[in-house]
């Protein structure tokens, strides 16, 4: 019996971090802690994590206890004894730190694209594939003709940004509450692989992205977040290229879309780990409109989403694997072979 999913999660972390520091020391640049939802990440995954145990303990102990004071610490331990067990610690504490470090260093490892293949890029290749896909014409003028720039330009852009909280807000739920432990350890596992994934995606084609190569094609969109966000990195890309502003980072690469990659990551976890129905249609309509809105938006060309759903695909399928799931059907289902981070070598 041995941990391979414990050892692929450790793995990706170490080497995706690894190569941040080789880069940092031979650009002679320092390494960043980009803020975001909830504040800098190292701040941002504990409170999430803290959130989640206090909204597991506070309902459950108040709804048993019917608000007796009496009743409430030995409930409070029970809970504690039968779901917060050492191998739940582990998995929280490791799915953590090791998506900590992933992602910190895909954010510094995507803002030294520039400094290490410096300014060529693939934008043209791309764009003119697009143009051939779409029978001779840009799908932003498609898509803006069949949506509209209205209404529909908002609704899109809150989606598209939807995807900020969704990222530790679903990794945080698959740690804490995941009912087979397994599970946990698929997800964390599959989340660090898709960002190192998409981290060799963009030095392996790096393009800046239809809004910001072929931005005309995008000027009869009204005020949106969308836009607000696309506007401050360009400036946030121009500090770091021009004008050496410290502790910036640049985050414009488009080729592949990890929008795209993570929110068909999820939506595959709640379909082969959930059981309702409503949610698993719930999180594919968020798939399909947010590869919508990458192109209606400009932040991908159509080669880049596709990308991202080969990244999510093989992140998920490696990830099953290294934490004991047998697919079954022709992979449409799976079930897991073990309820701890134990997995077996032969999962049958």
């Amino acid at each position: 019996m041995y941990r391979p999913a414990y050892a692929l999660l450790i793995g990706v972390a170490a080497l995706t971090g690894l190569l941040a520091v080789v880069a940092a020391l031979v650009l002679d640049r320092r390494l960043v802690d980009p803020e975001g939802f909830l504040g800098p990440s190292w701040l941002r995954l504990p409170l999430l994590v803290l959130g989640a145990f206090l909204l597991d303990m506070l309902p459950r102990t108040l709804w048993v206890s019917r608000l007796n004071p009496k009743l409430m610490p030995g409930i409070v331990r029970d809970r504690v004894r039968d779901h917060w067990t050492r191998e739940r610690l582990v998995l929280v504490v490791s799915g953590l730190v090791c998506f900590y470090i992933t992602y910190v260093s895909y954010r510094n490892l995507k803002s030294f694209l520039p400094f290490v293949l410096g300014e060529e890029k693939y934008d043209r290749e791309l764009h003119l594939m697009d143009r051939v896909l779409f029978l001779g014409n840009d799908p932003a003028t498609v898509l803006h003709t069949v949506f509209g720039t209205g209404w529909s330009a908002h609704a899109l852009s809150s989606i598209y940004l939807w995807f900020l909280p969704l990222v530790p807000l679903a990794l945080a739920a698959w740690l804490v509450w995941s009912r087979n432990i397994t599970f946990g350890y698929w997800f964390a596992t599959s989340q660090c692989l898709a960002w190192s994934l998409g981290t060799a995606s963009y030095y392996a084609l790096p393009t800046l992205g239809p809004g910001f190569a072929y931005a005309h094609l995008y000027g009869d969109l009204p005020t949106t977040g969308s836009g607000a966000l696309m506007d401050s990195l360009y400036y946030a890309r121009k500090g770091v290229l021009r004008d050496g502003v410290e502790g910036a980072v640049q985050s414009v690469a488009g080729f592949a879309s990890l929008h795209v990659a993570i929110t068909l990551l999820v939506a595959l976890m709640v379909q082969y780990t959930l059981r309702n129905r409503i949610v698993h249609w719930i999180f594919w309509i968020n798939f399909v409109i947010t590869v919508i809105a990458t192109l209606y938006f400009g932040w991908h060309y159509v080669a880049d989403d596709i990308a991202g759903v080969a990244i999510a695909l093989v992140s998920f399928w490696l990830g099953g694997l290294a934490s004991g799931q047998k697919f079954d059907r022709g992979g449409l289902a799976s079930h897991p072979t073990s309820t701890t981070s134990r997995v077996p070598v032969d999962a049958d």
